[in-house]
């Protein structure tokens, strides 16, 4: 559902053709917290265009095709604010590393280490993404609200990002240290002498 509030809110800064907002603002800005296919963007412009609120423009080109540009309606922008407005409940976090971690106990640490360090290098790597953002200083503009909720919005994801940095590499330490399987305590006798209610 955040989609199509993150398209309204990208109209409500410019009106755009379905190409721009997708490669010019779409991959700049929102993709690195809410990402959305081509098709994705493109068929939530028809519902949100059937919903009225957007509206589409024919722009005619000598030699292109014509544009379409979508720009955001009245009701748009009060869907927008409403939306902007609301409580929404907090994400279910499903990651398959969890799982993972979870069941991996008959795994050799080798192959639990390179699972983490697969992850450790991903992270890592999104951390270094988001730390090469082009972004202002805030000082640079310290009246400029949008910006600093620009400022905040990355923030967060460089939080998340070195927060997972953080993590495995603590579990990498921790992983190396554990016995291996073969020597390890047997896991299900350890479940099987738990009390039942």
């Amino acid at each position: 559902m955040s989609l199509k509030y993150a398209i309204l809110g990208l109209l409500n800064i410019v009106p755009m053709t379905g190409y721009d907002l997708k490669h010019k603002a779409f991959d700049e800005t929102v993709r690195y917290f809410w990402p959305a296919h081509q098709g994705q963007v493109y068929r939530t412009l028809g519902e949100l265009a059937d919903e009225g609120l957007v509206s589409m423009t024919i722009e005619p080109q000598d030699d292109r095709p014509n544009r379409k540009v979508y720009s955001i309606t009245p009701a748009g922008k009060a869907a927008l604010t409403d939306w902007l407005k609301d409580y929404h409940e907090q994400p279910t976090l499903r990651d398959p590393l969890l799982v993972q971690l979870f069941f991996g106990q008959e795994l050799p640490n080798a192959d639990l280490l390179a699972v983490i360090d697969a992850q450790l290098a991903a992270h890592r790597e999104q951390l270094q993404t988001y730390q090469s953002i082009p972004i202002p200083p805030r000082q640079s503009r310290p009246n400029d609200r949008w910006l600093a909720l620009q400022h905040m919005t990355l923030e967060f994801g460089l939080a998340l990002e070195q927060t997972y940095v953080t993590w495995l590499e603590r579990c990498r330490r921790e992983i190396a240290a554990l016995p291996e399987p073969d020597e390890a305590d047997d896991f299900r006798a350890a479940v099987r002498s738990q009390p039942r209610e």
